[in-house]
């Protein structure tokens, strides 16, 4: 079981590093902005910690198989109806919101990665998120 300082550091980071590509978004004034990225990231970070820590208790128990990239594999779908509602079709030919969907996504890999201890993993691709948001945007 993972110490309570640990639990804490997790979600803060998940927080932290969801916030910095919410508030690209929310710069932007898009409908998915700063507390969306937020919630999706820690609660994806909340999962994680869950799926692989929550039922510690019952390892070791006969017939008792967990395994937690079930879960992990379940966020990456649902988080798809959350994107969904950020895709708008204006008129023919012309979508928006794709960008804004695509970054919950990540934002939700990048709190499972922090939930299941891959920091350097949540912060590189937080960091290479960002350059894709601003650096290319101009593109």
């Amino acid at each position: 079981m993972l110490a309570w300082s640990e639990i804490i550091i997790r979600l803060l980071l998940a927080s932290l590093l969801g916030g910095l590509i919410g508030l690209e978004r929310e710069r932007k004034d898009w409908a998915a902005g700063l507390r969306t990225h937020m919630m999706v990231s820690v609660g994806s970070c909340l999962i994680m910690i869950v799926s692989a820590f929550g039922f510690a208790d019952i390892l070791g128990t006969e017939h008792v198989t967990l395994d937690p990239a079930r879960v992990a594999a379940q966020v990456v779908s649902g988080i798809g109806f959350i994107g969904a509602g950020t895709i708008l079709f204006l008129k023919q030919g012309v979508v928006r919101g794709l960008t804004t969907a695509a970054g919950l996504w990540t934002v939700a890999a990048i709190g499972l990665a922090v939930g299941g201890g891959l920091y350097l993993a949540a912060i590189a691709t937080t960091v290479i998120a960002l350059i894709i948001l601003w650096a290319l945007q101009p593109l």
